[in-house]
Formats: C-alpha cells, structure tokens, sequence
C-alpha cells in the first residue's frame, strides 16, 4: 500500500528536500505541498493524505492549529500528523501532542529516519516513545488543571481497560503491561485498543495526556503503582 503524504511549510525549497528525500522510498508518495496551514487544511480535504508533514511557524494559521483543525475534521479519519520543525524545545512537543499530532521531529532528521517515521505513524503508532512521552506531558501537567470532562470520560472504562490506561501513561509497553497485569500482551493490547475507542482518542500519545489531565495518573506516579489480579476482568 502507497502511503499519501502532504508536505506543509512555508519556504519552497524546504519543501522540495523533503519530496525529494521521500522519493527514494516506493512505498511514498507526496500528493500535494502547503505553504501555510489554510492550504494545508484545504489540501488535506482535497487529498486525503495518510500523513502530513507539518510546519510549525508558518504564515497566517500556524501548523499547530492547523493540526487541530485537520485531526478534528470528522471527514479525514485516518489522517495523521507528524510536527516538523527547527524548534525542539519541550513547549512545543507538548502543544503539538495536545493538538493530536501523532509525532515530532526536527528538521534535521536523517533521511531513513524521515521515512520510517512516515511509515509508523501512517501504520498507526506514535512517533515518541512512550518513555520520552511521557517525560513531556509529566512536566507540564503540573501547570495543568484537571479537566472534569476528562475524569468523566474514563468512568467509562472497565476496570482492566482504566489499569491498562494508567500503564499505558506511566510508560509501559504492552508487553511490559501484560507482565505487570498478568495477561497475556494480546490481551493487553486489546484492553489498550478498547480503551481508544471508548475515548475517541487518535493514538497512546493521545491516551497519555488524557491520562494525566483526568487525574488518573500524577506527575511523578511510579510504574510500580498498579499491580496484577489474574481475577480482574
């Protein structure tokens, strides 16, 4: 399957390096290019890419509402947003992450590595690590007040699910939640993906920060807090 991808940015010949370096790859193909996040909003709907690449500071709409509009608009479910920029300090990992970008990466980014994370993020995985994850939004959520609607919509979860959740943002991997559960990573995973569901949430990144501004993880919470009962559902 050919992944779609949008190049959003505001200077030509940036925009040219990144085709270019994508079309090494057979599996990639560019289908448009933005030089503002209207555009890139316009083209989205137009082409419906799997993935844009998305400029932070561009004139006019910036990427970062840019990205939010583009993740909310219910027409394009499936597409995903990776940031894209010379700026890497930590305000703007979390902004683009609370926006629903699905990654980030600086301009500098080597080639193979601009190509594998296309091809992640376009498989549906988030580009951070979860450890690097949560290490972002646990700096910030201090500075954040807990969000009401948020607590309310993991009342909705099963008990396993709302376990599965608080590892998920303690930066566990799946099978690193199995054995704290004691499940099965199949089963893991499945808690996980009901769990997206339930939520309507795009990716883990999107789970994290739920997880903290719901109250259902605190800054500093050790993984060590949640422990397996084989009986749970």
């Amino acid at each position: 399957m050919t992944i779609k991808v949008l190049l959003a940015d505001d200077q030509a010949l940036v925009r040219a390096g990144f085709r270019s370096l994508l079309a090494r790859s057979r599996d990639i193909t560019v289908v448009g290019e933005a030089a503002d996040g209207d555009e890139a909003v316009r083209l989205a709907v137009r082409t419906r890419p799997d993935v844009i690449l998305m400029d932070i500071r561009m004139p006019g709409t910036d990427g970062i509402t840019a990205t939010r509009r583009i993740v909310t608009d219910q027409a394009l479910p499936g597409c995903r947003v990776i940031i894209l920029t010379t700026f890497d300090t930590e305000e703007h990992v979390f902004a683009a992450l609370r926006a629903g970008a699905s990654g980030f990466l600086t301009k500098e980014v080597e080639p193979a590595e601009l190509r594998r994370a296309v091809t992640a993020v376009a498989a549906g995985d988030a580009l951070l690590s979860p450890g690097v994850t949560r290490r972002v939004i646990e700096q910030f959520a201090h500075r954040q007040d807990l969000r009401p609607d948020a607590a309310q919509r993991l009342a909705g979860l099963t008990v396993r699910e709302s376990e599965a959740v608080k590892l998920v943002a303690l930066g566990l991997s799946n099978h690193e939640i199995a054995e704290r559960l004691v499940i099965s990573p199949l089963t893991a995973k499945t808690h996980i993906t009901r769990a997206l569901a339930k939520l309507a949430v795009r990716d883990r990144v999107q789970l994290v920060i739920l997880a903290y501004e719901s109250g259902l993880v605190r800054p500093g919470g050790p993984p060590h807090q949640v422990t397996g009962d084989p009986s749970a559902p």
